[in-house]
């Protein structure tokens, strides 16, 4: 554990959650947690699929990004860290 009393890896909590909430249709918070398929996977399906649907699929992305910005930062530490760290869930 480290001097703060966060557990390892809680570190990242506030700027994952403040990334899916503010910019959560590009993926960001996932790459600042290591999951980079996923975030390449909301990053394409923002920009392709957000051209051909006329934005449609970058809104729903957002929300996507903004529900787990929500998650990410409503969890206490040792939980984020069990969900996202350790148990590497990717999504919600």
């Amino acid at each position: 554990m480290p001097v703060s009393g966060q557990p390892a890896g809680a570190d990242n909590k506030v700027l994952a959650g403040v990334l899916g909430i503010t910019v959560g249709a590009l993926g960001i918070h996932k790459f600042v947690l290591g999951y980079t398929t996923e975030g390449v996977i909301m990053l394409l399906i923002s920009i392709v699929a957000g051209i051909i649907t006329c934005g449609i699929s970058t809104a729903v992305i957002g929300v996507i990004g903004l529900v787990e910005g929500i998650i990410y930062l409503t969890k206490p530490d040792d939980e984020f860290v069990a969900t996202y760290v350790q148990g590497r869930r990717g999504w919600f």
